[in-house]
């Protein structure tokens, strides 16, 4: 593997300075804002008793030569019919993956068909995936031995109770945007947070957890928050989003060392100072920054492109709503400008939204303001007028009911 034409991954970084210009350089990649991707998570359950525990073996039978090399060795990993890859989280999460697209409709047409290639497969072993966005049935209890999730396992339960959830436990929808021209990434990167806490609340599901209410809308985002902190929390805002990103990574703690069989890592050391010479003549390398940045999970990832990680993950053909709002409020600066004044009364109330959804005046306002934004210029993405009315009425049906209750 190389990490780029220039990098190859066993080359030794010299100093932080150097890791700091290389994360800033991959993370953000400047062009015109063409494609889109989705990732699909889910928790698995028994579909005749969702309460009990999950088997590895079981899993794998069920995902056959989809299955991905951490949970079956030597496995193909053959793609689904329409090209997603299937993976596996510690916890026996599964998501799919496929190509990112310049066309919307094609996107939601490929990822549909592998979702249902997906669930099928779970059915045949009488598997079913979950609906929302954190296990409201089992404790966190992973299956998957590969030292990566033995390490991160490992080093999060010291923390506390938050990172074995989030590890084993929770189920995202990830949205992926591509950053933009260099002129726009700032506004991008800023506005895929501002929007943050709105977009939470209104898409919220994950609300019990071991068969108890949390008190959260979103206990996932409570799990995923409180993991490590502040690295799964959202970054500064104010400044250059590739040096603010960099310096954020470098700081972050390195979780997984891989060296030899035993991957933990001296407590305390940061990326920074093992690139400075922390470890002595034991330097990272490419390679290693690499699979570092992989171990970092805030609200929104760049990878070359956007990657926005708040959202729960939605039952059945859910995805498709907050998939489109986000494509629609990012499709045209004008429209994302607005989108900012929109989430303005929310923007940085992550924990309120999480917690009291749209229950929160301040939150319930941005959400309603975006909803009617975005639903006005939905068909910028290209999907037809059926799935407009429907998403749109979705939406709007979220909003009203919620401000009928805070009403009676």
């Amino acid at each position: 593997m190389t990490t780029s034409g220039e990098f190859p991954s066993t080359t030794p970084i010299g100093s932080r300075v150097e890791a700091e210009g290389y994360v800033a350089m991959v993370c953000f990649k400047h062009g015109p804002p063409l494609l889109h991707g989705v990732e699909l998570e889910w928790t698995v359950h028994h579909a005749d008793d969702p309460h009990r525990p999950l088997d590895a073996s079981h899993l794998s039978k069920a995902l056959g030569a989809h299955a991905p090399a951490t949970l079956v060795q030597d496995s193909p990993q053959l793609p689904l019919g329409r090209g997603s890859l299937v993976t596996v989280e510690p916890g026996g999460q599964v998501e799919i993956s496929g190509a990112a697209s310049a066309s919307i409709p094609r996107l939601i047409e490929d990822t549909t068909a592998d979702a249902a290639e997906l669930t099928a497969l779970l059915a045949a072993e009488n598997l079913r995936p979950g609906d929302h966005g954190l296990d409201a049935f089992r404790p966190p209890h992973r299956i998957l031995t590969v030292p990566r999730y033995v390490t991160m396992h490992c080093a999060l339960t010291k923390v506390g109770p938050h990172g074995p959830r989030m590890m084993c436990s929770t189920a995202g929808l990830q949205v992926c945007l591509d950053a933009g021209e260099a002129d726009q990434t700032a506004l991008r990167w800023r506005a895929l947070h501002d929007l943050g806490p709105a977009l939470i609340a209104l898409f919220a599901n994950s609300r019990h957890r071991e068969g108890a209410d949390t008190g959260w809308a979103s206990a996932r985002t409570e799990a995923t928050f409180g993991t490590y902190a502040p690295f799964t929390e959202p970054p500064p805002l104010d400044g250059d989003p590739a040096e603010l990103w960099a310096r954020t990574a470098m700081e972050a703690p390195v979780l997984c060392l891989r060296r030899g069989d035993n991957w933990d890592a001296p407590p305390g050391l940061t990326f920074g100072a093992w690139a400075d010479g922390a470890l002595g003549a034991d330097r990272p390398t490419y390679g290693d920054l690499e699979y570092h940045l992989s171990t970092l999970f805030p609200p929104v990832r760049p990878r070359g492109y956007l990657e926005v990680r708040y959202l729960d993950t939605q039952q059945g053909d859910g995805w498709i709503a907050p998939t489109l709002v986000l494509a629609t409020l990012l499709s045209d600066p004008a429209i994302t400008d607005q989108a900012l004044a929109a989430a303005a009364p929310a923007a940085g109330r992550w924990i309120p939204a999480a917690r009291d959804g749209l229950d929160d005046k301040l939150t319930l306002q941005a959400a309603r303001e975006l909803v009617e934004l975005a639903t006005t210029h939905l068909s910028r993405t290209g999907v037809d007028q059926d799935l407009i009315s429907t998403v749109g009425d979705r939406l709007h049906c979220i909003v009203d009911d919620t401000q009928r209750r805070r009403a009676s």
